[in-house]
């Protein structure tokens, strides 16, 4: 974590100079919060040069541009003078390519049992009533060869290897997508962040304000929120994410290393 170094010469620093703009421009820190959903802890610590709290220099960054917007001045000299004293701008991550196992499938299609077993039970009823309709004649041939071609014949077959999908005990239908925001619910908003190419913290807040998720999830991580109305998310590092908004993946062009605000409502997902 970077803790803000001293200006040189006449020149502020660069929380000094969020704060002094601020208070130019006749704004609270409760009014900065409210427009950028940068927590107001974290403005406090800004303000008083210290970035720990702020998960890393890559998201030190994108809430001193954040901030910078709000108050009214330029965001690129704030941000080049944290660069010069927190080491340079760190080099961005090429993106990985997506991960087959994260995208929605659709439902593999399976076997209709209930109509082999209603064929299984039409051809075993029909045996016995030819059995006993033929009163058990030796010279008759035996009809449950019959009967069990039937049954065989009406089971599902394995489209891999043909044979019957309970011939070794169990179908070979696949198992469904791990994904289970595709399954979710109509009335309800539902986000699930994959942090796929590298660290990225993650903020979640509800329609009213109150907080569902505030972490920094490790490549790999992922997590699901739900909320009733509406979801405000705020993601760090944004291009090593993929989102999936209400059972759908969002195919925005993220980029590595930027802070990224959005907001969804039930239906499709389309950022507000």
């Amino acid at each position: 974590m970077s803790l803000g170094n001293s200006p040189t010469g006449d020149r502020p620093s660069v929380g000094r100079a969020l704060q002094q703009a601020r208070l130019d421009a006749k704004l609270s820190v409760e009014q900065v919060s409210l427009s950028t959903r940068v927590r107001i802890p974290i403005i406090h610590a800004i303000e008083q040069d210290d970035f720990s709290r702020c998960g890393g220099d890559v998201y030190a960054r994108g809430h001193v541009r954040t901030l910078a917007r709000a108050v009214g001045i330029e965001p690129e000299g704030l941000v080049e003078q944290f660069d010069a004293e927190h080491g340079g701008r760190p080099e961005p991550t090429p993106a990985a390519p997506m991960f087959d196992a994260e995208r929605i499938r659709p439902e593999p299609r399976r076997p209709n049992w209930t109509a082999a077993m209603v064929a299984a039970i039409v051809a075993v009823v029909g045996f016995v009533g030819f059995t006993v309709f033929s009163g058990g004649d030796e010279d008759e041939p035996d009809g449950s060869a019959v009967a069990g071609e039937s049954q065989k014949s009406d089971k599902p077959k394995d489209p891999d290897s043909g044979k019957d999908a309970d011939e070794d005990g169990q179908g070979r239908s696949p198992e469904p997508s791990e994904s289970a925001v595709a399954g979710a619910p109509p009335d309800k908003v539902t986000l699930r962040i994959v942090a796929a190419d590298g660290q990225s913290w993650i903020s979640a807040q509800g329609a009213d304000g109150r907080e569902l998720e505030e972490d920094v999830l490790a490549q790999g991580d992922s997590v699901t929120v739900t909320d009733s109305e509406k979801i405000y998310l705020v993601l760090g590092n944004a291009g090593a994410v993929d989102l999936f908004v209400n059972g759908k993946q969002i195919s925005e062009d993220f980029q590595p290393g930027e802070v990224e605000r959005l907001t969804y409502t039930k239906g499709d997902p389309e950022a507000g």
